[in-house]
């Protein structure tokens, strides 16, 4: 497999870089935090509305670009090296696939065209585990007409960001995808949490009204594949995350001084640095390679398998990096004007997302040793 990127491709991470660069700064970053934030405004509407990021990989047909996975994830990598404060990956990255593969046409001509144009923040009220099959907390029921949802999500990202939650919830015995709008029945509150940068919040709903949104013959397997898109995108975001660790430690290594020499100079710190690159390049190439065999129809099983791989070790390799940072940063590296301290919690927090790495290697594992039986 050939993961070089196409000149287009080059064009698009580049001007990407460029732009959050400019508007994703650091000191961007620190002013959403320190004015208690739920997200950037300005960095928000810039990316869904005038430069129609959220419609990368929406199909054409809605308004979107029409592009795959890959083209989505080199935008995740740079959103992830930036600390974006915005709901893109839980539009972009989670909502919009689940619509794009388990929702009705109906629903996916009323809500897609919407994201596409930024005219709709959404997110998902994923389980725990990101399955549809074990964890649903929530439940629903009719009520005259109209259906209404009952119960509590503790972790939904971007809650308060979101003109939309897509809710998998149980409904007479089997499960049901559905929207919830803000309404009287739904409380949303935000939590404090580790990784200021992004919006974390829980969801209680109170009978409140929602929309049922799924095509039954596409749920199940459309769900799967929602959640390996979600999966392999928070596994780009984090390279992007590792990456910004590395640059961030190279910057400052190259400055600062022992014993009259630059500590970048000093072979021990050259080796862990190299480490650091290596590891990240490992990961993108999984994460590329990943993306590109579901672009290019792969299996849904193996792909399945290599989305696992890669956010293993993406997970790993971004806690790596920012721990790193923090160590070769020397006394300042945990003080709050650097910045190692913010990619850590990143770190951390996204490392909790859709199931711990263990339970993805055991996967992986569960594979190989079925395919060896069966040799």
């Amino acid at each position: 497999m050939r993961l070089a990127l196409s000149p287009d491709q080059e064009m698009m991470r580049e001007e990407a870089a460029r732009i959050l660069a400019e508007r994703s700064s650091s000191s961007a970053v620190r002013r959403v935090i320190d004015a208690g934030a739920s997200r950037d405004d300005a960095i928000w509407n810039a990316l869904s509305r005038e430069l129609g990021w959220c419609g990368v990989a929406i199909p054409e047909r809605h308004g979107g670009l029409g592009l795959g996975l890959f083209d989505l994830a080199l935008l995740l990598e740079e959103t992830g090296r930036r600390l974006l404060c915005a709901p893109f990956f839980a539009t972009a990255g989670c909502a919009a696939p689940l619509l794009a593969h388990a929702a009705s046409d109906e629903a996916q001509a009323r809500w897609l065209p919407r994201i596409a144009a930024g005219e709709c923040a959404a997110t998902v009220a994923w389980p725990a585990s990101g399955s549809l099959v074990n964890d649903i907390l929530l439940t629903a029921e009719r009520a005259g007409g109209e259906y209404v949802i009952s119960g509590v999500v503790d972790q939904v990202l971007d809650v308060r960001n979101a003109d939309i939650i897509l809710a998998p919830a149980r409904f007479d015995g089997e499960i049901g995808l559905f929207t919830l709008e803000r309404s009287a029945g739904l409380h949303l509150q935000s939590h404090r949490t580790l990784d200021a940068t992004r919006n974390i919040g829980r969801l209680h709903a109170d009978r409140a009204p929602a929309s049922r949104v799924d095509d039954p013959a596409r749920l199940a397997h459309g769900a799967t594949r929602a959640a390996d898109w979600s999966k392999l995108l928070l596994a780009a975001e984090q390279v992007g995350g590792a990456q910004a660790c590395l640059d961030l430690t190279l910057a400052y290594i190259a400055e600062r001084v022992q014993f009259g020499r630059a500590i970048a100079s000093f072979q021990a710190v050259k080796h862990r640095c190299a480490k650091l690159a290596i590891e990240i390049e490992t990961a993108r190439s999984l994460v590329w390679g990943a993306a590109s065999g579901v672009d290019q129809g792969a299996d849904d099983w193996e792909a399945s398998l290599d989305v696992a791989g890669a956010l293993v070790a993406a997970t790993e390799i971004y806690n790596l990096a920012a721990e790193e940072a923090i160590q070769l940063h020397g006394g300042v590296g945990f003080t709050w004007e650097y910045d190692p301290h913010l990619y850590f919690k990143r770190a951390q927090a996204s490392a909790a997302w859709f199931g711990a790495p263990e339970t993805h290697l055991e996967r992986v594992a569960q594979h190989l040793f079925d395919e060896h039986e069966h040799a």
